[in-house]
């Protein structure tokens, strides 16, 4: 199941794409794609609909991130050995955690803005983890029963103020549009295996990153059996799982965004998002 948030900014719907690629609405059914629509029953509950039955949207509207009322955006860093090896970074012990702010969360296909004073923003396709329920101290053999679904993230970072600004990671990656969640998000039972989905990104039709959940240093359900030791973990909540190698950082000379690029990614199953990039 295919579920998504489409509308103006602000005032995002909720939404389902059928089998045949059609858009139907579900504003008669659910508030939003958020909070305890995403626990097993509700989605149980959208399982058993006949979508044919659902109104059909008309045009191209505006996709949304395909989570409302995101409570927290944690992600993990250097979590594949690829890209810590472009990155001159020794693999860590046990997932490096950060967050980026809520207020970097944005459409799929929104425009990507380019802070004042950036001289280093760069790109990062992963995979996102949306949980699905009340997660804490979970252990690994059950962590993946929590979890919603599955979706694109770019991880957007501005390099300098992440590794030069009083090393606050924070800082380069919490910038507003740094955050594009969707399209959509794949419901666990379409994705039995995490650890196998081809993913990629482009700028200006040049594939830079061509990777795969593979090549993680630590799967999905050890990052969310560990997040679970130290902070409960609610429905709605995003877990951005690394990015595989070809970052703008790794390349010789490196590459940054400038307004005007075109970015576009995607992650096997799951759906594929295209941004402008804009001066902010």
């Amino acid at each position: 199941m295919k579920l998504l948030r489409y509308g103006a900014l602000g005032a995002e719907k909720p939404g389902l794409m059928d089998d045949s690629g059609t858009l139907r609405d579900l504003s008669g059914v659910i508030d939003d794609v958020a909070g305890d629509t995403l626990g097993d029953a509700s989605l149980d509950k959208l399982r058993g609909l006949d979508a044919s039955t659902l109104p059909a949207v008309d045009g191209n509207p505006r996709l949304g991130a395909c989570v409302g009322n995101v409570g927290k955006f944690i992600c993990i860093g250097l979590n594949y050995a690829d890209h810590a090896a472009e990155s001159g970074l020794a693999l860590p012990e046990e997932p490096v955690i950060f967050f980026k702010a809520t207020s970097a969360i944005c459409g799929p296909n929104d425009d990507v803005e380019i802070p004042r004073t950036s001289v280093k923003t760069d790109w990062e396709v992963e995979l996102g983890v949306v949980i699905g329920k009340h997660t804490k101290y979970v252990p690994k053999e059950e962590a993946l029963g929590h979890i919603a679904g599955y979706c694109v993230v770019n991880d957007l970072s501005e390099r300098d103020f992440q590794l030069h600004r009083s090393g606050q990671w924070v800082k380069g990656k919490s910038c507003d549009t740094f955050g594009p969640i969707g399209p959509w998000l794949v419901t666990r039972d379409e994705v039995p295996d995490p650890q196998n989905l081809p993913m990629y990104l482009e700028v200006n039709g040049h594939r830079f990153q061509d990777g795969s959940t593979a090549t993680m240093h630590f799967d999905v359900a050890t990052v969310i059996s560990h997040l679970s030791q130290f902070m409960s973990l609610q429905p709605g909540d995003v877990i951005s799982t690394g990015t595989p190698p070809g970052v703008g950082l790794g390349q010789k000379p490196e590459v940054y965004l400038k307004p005007g690029d075109k970015m576009k990614l995607g992650i096997q199953g799951l759906g594929t998002q295209h941004q402008n990039v804009v001066s902010g």
